[in-house]
Parts: structure tokens; sequence; C-alpha cells
């Protein structure tokens, strides 16, 4: 696995994090 992937992978998970955020402060 490499360094890149890793971070990108981390990447999607904060801004999936943040949807989810974003979305129940909308509801």
């Amino acid at each position: 696995m490499s360094h890149r992937y890793s971070g990108g992978f981390a990447l999607i998970v904060v801004l999936f994090i943040l949807l989810i955020i974003v979305g129940a402060s909308c509801v």
C-alpha cells in the first residue's frame, strides 16, 4: 500500500465525515 493511496483514502474519509455533519445540520 503506497502513501499516496493512504492519503487519498484518508481524504475520502474526512470528506465523507464532513458530508455527514453537514447533512445532520441540515436535518
